[in-house]
Protein backbone atom coordinates (compact mmCIF):
# COMPACT_ATOMS: atom_id res chain seq x y z
CA UNK A 1 0.00 0.00 0.00
CA UNK A 2 1.25 3.49 -0.80
CA UNK A 3 2.03 5.70 2.16
CA UNK A 4 -0.75 8.06 3.13
CA UNK A 5 -0.28 11.72 2.39
CA UNK A 6 0.46 13.80 5.47
CA UNK A 7 -2.98 15.47 5.86
CA UNK A 8 -4.77 12.14 5.44
CA UNK A 9 -2.39 10.38 7.82
CA UNK A 10 -2.81 13.08 10.46
CA UNK A 11 -6.61 13.10 10.17
CA UNK A 12 -6.70 9.31 10.44
CA UNK A 13 -4.36 9.43 13.43
CA UNK A 14 -6.73 11.84 15.19
CA UNK A 15 -9.65 9.51 14.46
CA UNK A 16 -7.69 6.49 15.69
CA UNK A 17 -6.59 8.14 18.92
CA UNK A 18 -10.10 9.51 19.57
CA UNK A 19 -11.88 6.18 19.11
CA UNK A 20 -9.17 4.32 21.02
CA UNK A 21 -9.60 6.68 23.97
CA UNK A 22 -13.37 6.30 23.61
CA UNK A 23 -12.98 2.51 23.78
CA UNK A 24 -10.90 2.81 26.94
CA UNK A 25 -13.42 5.19 28.49
CA UNK A 26 -16.30 2.94 27.49
CA UNK A 27 -14.53 0.01 29.09
CA UNK A 28 -14.03 1.98 32.32
CA UNK A 29 -17.70 2.97 32.28
CA UNK A 30 -18.74 -0.67 31.82
CA UNK A 31 -16.41 -1.65 34.65
CA UNK A 32 -17.98 0.93 36.94
CA UNK A 33 -21.49 -0.23 36.08
CA UNK A 34 -20.49 -3.90 36.39
CA UNK A 35 -18.99 -3.34 39.85
CA UNK A 36 -22.06 -1.38 40.91
CA UNK A 37 -24.41 -4.11 39.67
CA UNK A 38 -22.40 -6.88 41.29
CA UNK A 39 -21.78 -5.29 44.68
CA UNK A 40 -25.05 -3.52 45.45
CA UNK A 41 -27.72 -5.05 47.61
CA UNK A 42 -30.37 -3.08 45.72
CA UNK A 43 -31.84 -5.29 42.99
CA UNK A 44 -33.30 -2.30 41.14
CA UNK A 45 -29.82 -0.71 40.99
CA UNK A 46 -28.40 -3.98 39.66
CA UNK A 47 -31.04 -4.05 36.94
CA UNK A 48 -30.55 -0.36 36.10
CA UNK A 49 -26.77 -0.84 35.85
CA UNK A 50 -27.15 -3.76 33.46
CA UNK A 51 -29.71 -1.84 31.37
CA UNK A 52 -27.25 1.07 31.14
CA UNK A 53 -24.50 -1.37 30.12
CA UNK A 54 -26.85 -2.72 27.44
CA UNK A 55 -27.35 0.77 26.00
CA UNK A 56 -23.57 1.20 25.73
CA UNK A 57 -23.18 -2.31 24.30
CA UNK A 58 -25.96 -1.89 21.74
CA UNK A 59 -24.97 1.55 20.48
CA UNK A 60 -21.25 2.03 21.08
CA UNK A 61 -19.21 -1.12 21.61
CA UNK A 62 -19.21 -2.57 18.10
CA UNK A 63 -18.78 0.72 16.18
CA UNK A 64 -15.99 1.96 18.48
CA UNK A 65 -14.20 -1.40 18.33
CA UNK A 66 -14.47 -1.64 14.54
CA UNK A 67 -13.39 1.96 13.87
CA UNK A 68 -10.44 1.50 16.24
CA UNK A 69 -9.41 -1.67 14.46
CA UNK A 70 -9.97 -0.29 10.96
CA UNK A 71 -8.21 3.03 11.53
CA UNK A 72 -5.25 1.28 13.16
CA UNK A 73 -4.99 -1.17 10.29
CA UNK A 74 -5.04 1.59 7.64
CA UNK A 75 -2.50 3.63 9.63
CA UNK A 76 -0.16 0.67 9.93
CA UNK A 77 -0.40 -0.18 6.24
CA UNK A 78 -0.21 3.43 5.06
CA UNK A 79 2.80 4.55 7.09
CA UNK A 80 6.44 3.49 7.37
CA UNK A 81 5.58 1.64 10.60
CA UNK A 82 3.98 -1.13 8.58
CA UNK A 83 1.78 -3.88 9.96
CA UNK A 84 4.43 -6.55 10.53
CA UNK A 85 7.65 -4.53 10.64
CA UNK A 86 7.66 -3.57 14.31
CA UNK A 87 6.74 -5.88 17.16
CA UNK A 88 4.70 -3.26 19.00
CA UNK A 89 2.47 -2.67 15.93
CA UNK A 90 2.07 -6.41 15.33
CA UNK A 91 1.12 -7.04 18.96
CA UNK A 92 -1.33 -4.11 18.96
CA UNK A 93 -2.92 -5.47 15.79
CA UNK A 94 -3.54 -8.91 17.30
CA UNK A 95 -4.66 -7.56 20.68
CA UNK A 96 -7.08 -5.15 19.01
CA UNK A 97 -8.45 -7.93 16.82
CA UNK A 98 -8.86 -10.22 19.84
CA UNK A 99 -10.50 -7.57 22.05
CA UNK A 100 -12.78 -6.38 19.24
CA UNK A 101 -13.86 -9.95 18.54
CA UNK A 102 -14.43 -10.68 22.24
CA UNK A 103 -16.32 -7.41 22.65
CA UNK A 104 -18.67 -8.05 19.75
CA UNK A 105 -19.21 -11.79 20.08
CA UNK A 106 -18.88 -12.44 23.83
CA UNK A 107 -19.30 -9.28 25.90
CA UNK A 108 -22.31 -7.82 24.07
CA UNK A 109 -24.37 -11.05 24.32
CA UNK A 110 -23.39 -11.44 28.00
CA UNK A 111 -24.52 -7.89 28.75
CA UNK A 112 -27.82 -8.53 26.96
CA UNK A 113 -28.32 -11.69 28.99
CA UNK A 114 -27.53 -9.89 32.27
CA UNK A 115 -29.89 -7.03 31.38
CA UNK A 116 -32.68 -9.55 30.78
CA UNK A 117 -31.95 -11.57 33.93
CA UNK A 118 -31.17 -8.61 36.21
CA UNK A 119 -29.10 -10.65 38.66
CA UNK A 120 -25.46 -10.02 39.66
CA UNK A 121 -22.92 -11.48 37.23
CA UNK A 122 -19.21 -11.53 38.10
CA UNK A 123 -18.22 -11.97 34.45
CA UNK A 124 -19.40 -8.41 33.82
CA UNK A 125 -16.75 -7.23 36.25
CA UNK A 126 -14.01 -9.52 34.96
CA UNK A 127 -14.47 -8.74 31.26
CA UNK A 128 -14.10 -4.95 31.61
CA UNK A 129 -11.06 -5.48 33.89
CA UNK A 130 -9.41 -7.56 31.17
CA UNK A 131 -10.35 -5.17 28.37
CA UNK A 132 -9.26 -2.07 30.32
CA UNK A 133 -5.93 -3.73 31.07
CA UNK A 134 -5.51 -4.63 27.38
CA UNK A 135 -6.31 -1.07 26.25
CA UNK A 136 -3.91 0.44 28.77
CA UNK A 137 -1.22 -1.99 27.61
CA UNK A 138 -1.85 -1.05 23.97
CA UNK A 139 -1.65 2.62 24.92
CA UNK A 140 1.73 1.99 26.54
CA UNK A 141 2.88 0.18 23.39
CA UNK A 142 1.85 3.15 21.25
CA UNK A 143 3.77 5.58 23.43
CA UNK A 144 6.88 3.52 24.22
CA UNK A 145 7.20 1.55 20.94
CA UNK A 146 9.29 -1.23 22.52
CA UNK A 147 11.00 -4.35 21.18
CA UNK A 148 12.31 -3.21 17.81
CA UNK A 149 11.79 -4.80 14.43
CA UNK A 150 10.22 -8.14 13.61
CA UNK A 151 12.16 -10.60 11.41
CA UNK A 152 10.20 -9.24 8.43
CA UNK A 153 11.09 -5.68 9.42
CA UNK A 154 14.79 -6.56 9.67
CA UNK A 155 14.64 -8.24 6.27
CA UNK A 156 12.93 -5.22 4.69
CA UNK A 157 15.46 -2.85 6.25
CA UNK A 158 18.39 -4.94 4.94
CA UNK A 159 16.80 -5.06 1.47
CA UNK A 160 16.25 -1.30 1.43
CA UNK A 161 19.83 -0.60 2.46
CA UNK A 162 21.15 -2.75 -0.44
CA UNK A 163 19.16 -0.94 -3.14
CA UNK A 164 21.17 1.48 -5.23
CA UNK A 165 20.29 5.08 -4.52
CA UNK A 166 18.30 6.86 -7.23
CA UNK A 167 19.36 10.17 -8.76
CA UNK A 168 19.74 12.99 -6.29
CA UNK A 169 16.84 15.46 -6.21
CA UNK A 170 17.38 18.27 -8.65
CA UNK A 171 19.63 16.30 -11.05
CA UNK A 172 19.11 17.05 -14.77
CA UNK A 173 17.34 13.72 -15.44
CA UNK A 174 14.84 14.33 -12.64
CA UNK A 175 14.20 17.92 -13.73
CA UNK A 176 13.46 16.72 -17.26
CA UNK A 177 10.96 14.17 -15.94
CA UNK A 178 9.17 16.86 -13.92
CA UNK A 179 8.57 19.04 -16.98
CA UNK A 180 7.85 16.28 -19.51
Amino acid sequence: MKHLQRPVRRALLVVHVAVSVAWLGLSLGLLTLGITAYTTQDLSLTQASYRAMKVFADWLLAPVALVTFGSGLVLSLGTPWGLARHRWVWIKFWLTLATATATIFALRPEISHAAAAGVPDSSLVAAPVVSTTAYLFMTALSVLKPWGLTARGRHLRRSASRKPAGPAPGTPSERQDQFS
